[in-house]
């Protein structure tokens, strides 16, 4: 998932704001088939899409993060923009789970639940970036990072610790990238060829179980909780990585460039990214799974459906606007702080305005006057 934005900056690229609003609407169907049942087809579209979907929004995140640094304006940006919502849409979320739902949630804050995962890895991530912008071979570091034991066998839940750096390689990609880079995959051979590879994904993914576990795509267990030797584990972690930059790559060359409608939401998807697990979850409180389990055919299409008008519902503007209040509260506080200020000075600014407008007419009336003063012009004959 980029980086979810909540305010929009001057200048936007509609084709990172096409991509970045296309990947959160994944993420949400992704979450919606988790009250599929269990069968051929929606496990095989659920591993398909996981195989690639989070390593690109990763990417994008990455290259939406290569201005950060460690002045005060970004820090606070930083806790603005991800530590406060990570700490109120943690809670918030829990309370509606226990509440509601009637689960048990424990480590709270220690242990980042559902969707707030990514919240704490954006936070590592982008603390990483200027380290990593001035490393020699980032990218070979941040690989050696992911496949070793390190993220295998001692990067547990505390954070998350064991995605942050299993998903690196992805965040580093993307740091990496440059406008120049990235035009090649605007070359038609490209776009052929991303088809080929999703095509190719598709092909793989059936033979999931064969090879690893859906809980791999995830890149949040240790090695020894998934059953199989390390030298396994690292060439697992490897050929994922591997599909997961294919993937990646072919989702950027198959996303328009083009703006409209859809692009303009592209600046909502961290609205999009924390309010989603409420109605997803409420409608499994209320019983959907085990409709879905007798309806299995129509409830994939309702609920991708389902899903996919959800994001577009919260991140139309309107539904944005609101939202964003309880997204970024600090920045809705700036906001009216600004205008407070501006009302303030209000006054002031009219009293000069007032005094430059009577000194104009003054200036005005005199010159009448002093034309009048001087008679009718002279006419030519």
């Amino acid at each position: 998932m980029a980086v979810p934005t909540t305010t929009a900056p001057s200048v936007r690229d509609p084709w990172f704001d096409n991509a970045k609003m296309a990947l959160v609407l994944l993420v949400v169907v992704g979450h919606s088939w988790t009250l599929l049942p269990h069968n051929g087809v929606d496990d095989h579209l659920y591993d398909f899409l996981y195989a690639w979907h989070v390593p690109a929004f990763v990417f994008v995140t990455g290259y939406l993060s290569r201005s950060f640094t460690y002045e005060p304006r970004r820090l606070w940006q930083l806790v603005r923009t991800v530590v406060v919502p990570y700490v109120l849409f943690e809670c918030a979320l829990a309370l509606f789970r226990i509440y509601v739902g009637g689960e048990r949630l424990e480590d709270l804050f220690r242990d980042p639940h559902w969707p707030m995962w990514y919240l704490s890895a954006l936070f590592f991530w982008r603390l990483l970036t200027p380290v990593f912008k001035r490393m020699p071979w980032p990218l070979a570091v941040a690989v050696a990072l992911a496949t070793s034991l390190v993220a295998g066998l001692y990067a547990g839940d505390t954070l998350d610790l064991a995605r942050v750096l299993g998903l690196l390689p992805f965040f580093v990609l993307g740091l990496v990238s440059t406008q120049e880079r990235l035009e090649r995959l605007r070359a038609p051979w490209v776009r052929n060829a991303a088809l080929v590879v999703f095509l190719a994904i598709a092909v793989v993914t059936t033979w999931t179980d064969r090879f690893a576990q859906t809980e791999w795509f995830y890149y949040r267990s240790q090695y020894g909780e998934l059953d199989v030797s390390d030298g396994r584990a690292l060439l697992t972690r490897g050929v994922l990585l591997v599909i997961g930059t294919l993937g990646a790559w072919s989702f950027m060359a198959l996303v328009p460039r083009a703006g409209g409608w859809f692009t303009r939401m592209g600046a909502a998807t961290l609205v999009v990214y924390l309010f989603h697990g409420f109605a997803i979850k409420g409608v499994e409180y209320a019983g959907y799974p085990g409709w879905a389990d007798e309806h299995a055919a129509v409830a994939l299409v309702l609920t991708t459906a389902g899903a996919a008008g959800l994001a577009l519902l919260l991140a139309w503007p309107p539904v944005a606007r609101v939202l964003v209040h309880a997204v970024d509260p600090f920045g809705t506080a700036e906001q009216h702080v600004r205008r407070a200020v501006r009302l303030a000075d209000a006054p002031a600014q009219a009293e000069e305005i007032a005094v430059v407008v009577e000194e104009a007419a003054e200036e005005r009336v005199e010159e009448r006057v002093e034309d009048e003063a001087a008679g009718p012009p002279l006419v030519a004959r």
